[in-house]
Order: structure tokens, then C-alpha cells, then sequence
């Protein structure tokens, strides 16, 4: 079994930290970065998997290869699943993890520990050049914090407490984080799929 699968993404550490999770000998891993100018896709989906489906479908196309794409993001119980595919944009800018976290402790105001369920979500979806399309979806719950608690990780991260840690995901080791993640889980899923790759799908 040997084939090349593009990673949609530009980002260096997501890039590591999916290549690292999805290791199997004979797949050589490659990035948009590899291919020079693409387009950017828009995500304009409605769902968590149908930003995952577009991106991995229409980079397959540009790059000719297999690709693997992710969508992931926050769905709080009292915000009826909010922010969502929102998530990265919760507070109007995109990508502005402060002001993000803010507007999720203004919602949640006053509400007692029992209230703040939340669950963290990502969708990977492999995709070839000729439409084959296969989807895994994990989730990692927890609870939002009444305060930004730890400087690690990224976006939520400071506000999900996991009471079985009494820590929240900013408070963890990363190595703890990428055993434990929604991401971790669900490219644990697609590592099933990739390793049966040859008879299944290929």
C-alpha cells in the first residue's frame, strides 16, 4: 500500500498534528503548500461535514491527489449547539479567540456548573479526485468554564473544563490534549479506514 494524501491545510501545526495522528507506513503526506497558488474554498456548508465534504472534495480536484480535510468546532448546550460552524467567527471576527471566549461567558452568565455542557466536535473527510467520499465525525465533552482558566492550546480551549481532570483543555500538557481531542478521536477512526485503504477505497 503505497499513495500520496494531501492535508488541507496551510497551517504548519495542524499539518504536524494530523500527520503525526494519521501516521501509517506507505502514505506520504503532503500539504497545500505543496502545491503553490490554489484557490481558496469557501466555507459555506451548513454543517460541520459539509465544510469538510467541499474543502477535501474541491482540493482533490485542484491537486489531483487524495485529501484529507477538516471542519471542527464548539456546540454549547444552553446556546442550542452555538456557535457551531460558527465557532472560529462566534463574535464577528474571524479567528479573534478573546473576544470569542467573552461573548460564551456574557451567554452563559450565572448559569450553574449542570447548565454548561459542551462538547467539541471535528469532522474529517478523505475525498479522491474522482468524487469518493467518506466521513468521520468524534466529539470530546466537557463543560464551560465561569473564567479563562490556562494558557495553552487554542480558541475554547481556556474555557472547556473536563471535570474527570478538573483541568480545563488550556491547562493540559499538549501531549494530553492530542491523545485526548475530538481531533485525536476522530483521525483514530480515519487511521481504520486508511489502513484498510487498498480493498476498501482504492
Amino acid at each position: 500500500m503505497s499513495w500520496k494524501i494531501v492535508i488541507a491545510t496551510g497551517n504548519a501545526h495542524k499539518f504536524e498534528e494530523l500527520q503525526e495522528l494519521l501516521k501509517l507506513p506507505g502514505i506520504e503526506w503532503l500539504s497545500l503548500k505543496d502545491f503553490g497558488d490554489l484557490p481558496d474554498v469557501i466555507e459555506d456548508g451548513d454543517t460541520f461535514e459539509a465544510n469538510a465534504q467541499k474543502k477535501a472534495i474541491e482540493y482533490a480536484k485542484a491537486t489531483g491527489e487524495w485529501v484529507i480535510a477538516d471542519d471542527s468546532g464548539i456546540e454549547i448546550d444552553a446556546l442550542e449547539g452555538a456557535p457551531g460552524i460558527y465557532s472560529a467567527r462566534f463574535a464577528g471576527k474571524h479567528g479573534d479567540d478573546a473576544a470569542n471566549n467573552l461573548l460564551v461567558l456574557e451567554k452563559l452568565q450565572g448559569l450553574p456548573p449542570e447548565q454548561r455542557g459542551a462538547q467539541y466536535v471535528c469532522v474529517l473527510t478523505l475525498a479522491s479526485p474522482e468524487g469518493v467520499c467518506v466521513d468521520v465525525r468524534a466529539h470530546w465533552r466537557g463543560q464551560i468554564a465561569t473564567a479563562l482558566q490556562g494558557e495553552g492550546g487554542f480558541g475554547y480551549d481556556p474555557l472547556f473544563y473536563l471535570p474527570e481532570l478538573d483541568q480545563t483543555v488550556g491547562e493540559l500538557p499538549a501531549k494530553t490534549k492530542q491523545h485526548l481531542s475530538h481531533r485525536a478521536q476522530a483521525a483514530a477512526k480515519m487511521l481504520e479506514i486508511l489502513k484498510k485503504g487498498d480493498s476498501h477505497l482504492f
